[in-house]
């Protein structure tokens, strides 16, 4: 596939950092996941009616076959051959040779930089929503929400009925997250945040941060019946809790795994239609991408960042 544009956020850095692999046998590697492109070429199995299609990549390297791929989990395919950008060359050239069950066709009308949100940005909060059952009546907090997936985080979860708080600690992002439509909340001292919602705790929060301080707090402000949904893969961020409170409380502890293909085809009627907007908040051809990977790291790029390879 021709590569028109390639998403860039922090899971591209974890990916890059070894915090999927650390075989140093994979190297070199070209990195990114969120692909959207043009299709140029496909192997003698594959339908030539293909060719010319405008897909975005899935990032996982699902089989296909094993009973998990079979129910439409292919994020917990039991034979994952790894993931787009760190076990097969991805998105940070003007080309990517990939399987042909990673190719998710695209609605026409979508433009290539608004569709590298899809396969990530908002195809993770989608399946978010789902994991957690978010739905009218829920009162969501999103930690680490002025970023590229928690900024779409908080229009699914109003999308689906619920309020919504998005916490960030810049004046940038927590602008951003009210003209979103939810509640901004400053975050810089979690011991000082107070009651969110004027109507009862959280139902639900969805940590985009992972910190010790950011996730005690969750589980502390949470009420009974409610939801924590972790979505960070970082090393070495033990968080204590007491087992009993799980029980009084009824709370529940989940991991929310990337998202099913299905889910990325969600995603894209989704940004396609508006009921979603991509929010992109830098643009850059490869000359730039360094120092939109230092934009990231210090946590100043508000949404996505977005590598632009061609603009047919």
């Amino acid at each position: 596939m021709r590569v028109q544009a390639c998403g860039v956020g922090l899971t591209v850095l974890n990916c890059i950092a070894g915090s999927l692999s650390e075989d140093p046998a994979l190297l070199p590697r070209v990195p990114g996941h969120e692909i959207a492109g043009v299709v140029t070429a496909v192997g003698p199995e594959v339908s030539p009616d293909l060719i010319g299609r405008r897909v975005v990549a899935y990032f996982y390297l699902s089989c296909g076959s094993c009973p998990e791929c079979a129910q439409g989990e292919d994020s917990r395919c039991r034979r994952l051959g790894g993931w787009v950008g760190v076990h097969r060359d991805g998105g940070y050239a003007p080309f990517a040779v990939l399987p042909v069950s990673n190719l998710i066709p695209l609605p026409e009308e979508l433009d290539p930089m608004s569709a590298t949100v899809v396969p990530d940005a908002v195809a993770t909060p989608v399946h978010v929503a789902g994991r957690a059952g978010i739905e009218e009546g829920d009162r969501v907090v999103v930690i680490g929400a002025g970023g590229g997936v928690g900024i779409h985080m908080i229009q699914v979860a109003a999308m689906r009925g619920a309020q919504v708080a998005g916490l960030d600690v810049t004046a940038e992002k927590l602008e951003k997250i009210e003209s979103m439509g939810a509640r901004a909340v400053d975050s810089t001292e979690f011991s000082a945040l107070g009651s969110i919602f004027d109507d009862g705790p959280p139902t639900v929060v969805v940590d985009l941060l992972g910190s010790r301080v950011g996730t005690l707090w969750a589980i502390d402000e949470l009420g009974t019946g409610g939801r924590l949904v972790s979505l960070t893969t970082f090393r070495d961020r033990p968080v204590p809790f007491e087992s009993r409170e799980l029980v009084f409380r009824e709370l529940s502890l989940l991991g929310s795994r990337y998202a099913r293909k299905r889910e990325v085809e969600v995603a894209a009627r989704l940004v396609a239609t508006g009921a979603v907007k991509a929010v992109i908040g830098e643009v850059t051809g490869p000359d730039g991408l360094l120092q939109l990977h230092d934009k990231l790291r210090s946590h100043r790029l508000v949404g996505r960042g977005a590598l632009v390879w061609s603009e047919g």
